[in-house]
């Protein structure tokens, strides 16, 4: 999940490491630079959307938009500055392994707004602070997601469609809060739409081995298990691969892996999704309009910034299943469904 690092789609030729595609023309209005985890940035996940945000963000500011590809992790600091040394308005990086390099740059350029994709923000007022009580850069915004509304999705569509009343969960680790939230909105929304059923659930505490999640795919599935929801990256892939092989439902996470997962999309029936595109795009126009952007900004069923991937394999699609996903959604966003109560 998290370490399925992304970046998008571009206009153009991409350069790895160094000044990549952009908006054509830009002219005078606000510079818009993007720096991607690492990886490629037509990725079909967080780089690849990141970017096609980012694009539509600085289209809607009649701005221009290029980005950086990152390679290794020892090229954040470097990536970054390249985008200062040519005096950007607005700076994005994207996934949580680059946050401490913006944080560090959003403390040295003060007059440059930074937006973190996927970076929750935490400053430590001293060496003891466990509870983030330092002071957020004002220019400095992480773009957070509501993990727990789109796993809930996620769980209706499971709820829905398992015969075995046995469901599994494979996360990457126990010990990553939008992991767990995902797994528990999952969880709550199976049991809701069909109560007694079995949800299983298995934290492989790695994020990079699919041969573990498929392990422990295999293992839900001797189990009874005849959906799987994986939450753990390319551990997840994985677990995606041994629901095919068994012909059982697969659900992915974070972007809609029946595009990003081409292997196993004869088994994925939905993703529980991270709106990467609407949530950059709307923080630059919320830069636009309103200035300096400061502290964590929570992406969820309210603003467009969480939601289930189209309904696909199922045919026909069970009946009155969309209209569930689209009640719960409406009742997320007005408050009157909490998805971890």
């Amino acid at each position: 999940m998290k370490r399925l690092l992304a970046l998008g789609l571009a206009f153009g030729l991409v350069v790895a490491g160094c000044g990549g595609a952009g908006l054509p023309g830009g002219g005078g209005g606000l510079k818009v630079g993007m720096v991607t985890d690492i990886g490629q940035l037509e990725d079909k996940s967080f780089n690849e959307f990141s970017w096609k945000g980012v694009q539509d963000g600085a289209s809607a500011v009649g701005g221009s938009a290029k980005n950086i590809v990152t390679k290794d992790i020892a090229d954040y600091k470097q990536n970054i500055q390249s985008f200062v040394d040519q005096k950007y308005d607005i700076i994005v990086t994207v996934g949580f392994l680059i946050g401490t390099d913006t944080l560090a740059a959003a403390k040295a350029n003060p007059s440059i707004q930074f937006f973190g994709i996927d970076q929750f923000i935490c400053v430590a007022k001293d060496a003891s602070d466990k509870e983030c009580k330092g002071d957020v850069p004002a220019n400095y915004q992480g773009l957070i997601f509501n993990e727990a509304q789109a796993g809930y999705l996620a769980g209706i569509v499971a709820g829905t469609i398992t015969k075995s009343n046995k469901i599994g969960a494979v996360g990457g680790r126990s010990d990553v809060p939008p992991v767990v939230s995902y797994i528990k909105g999952y969880e709550n929304a199976a049991k809701t739409v069909k109560p007694g059923v079995q949800v299983l659930i298995n934290y492989v505490e790695d994020f990079n081995a699919p041969d573990k999640g498929e392990a422990s795919a295999k293992t839900m599935i001797g189990q009874g298990a005849d959906v799987i929801f994986q939450v753990a990256g390319l551990t997840g892939a994985g677990a995606l691969r041994a629901a095919c092989n068994a012909k059982i439902w697969g659900i992915g996470v974070d972007v809609d892996q029946y595009l990003s997962l081409p292997d196993s999309k004869a088994c994925i029936v939905t993703s529980a999704e991270k709106h990467l595109q609407n949530a950059a795009r709307d923080a630059i126009k919320r830069f636009k309009d309103k200035g300096k952007q400061t502290g964590n900004y929570v992406n969820d069923a309210t603003n467009g910034g969480v939601g289930a991937s189209p309904i696909r394999n199922l045919n026909p699609v069970p009946a009155g299943l969309e209209d569930k996903l689209k009640q719960a959604t409406a009742d997320m966003a007005s408050g009157k469904l909490k998805p971890v109560p």
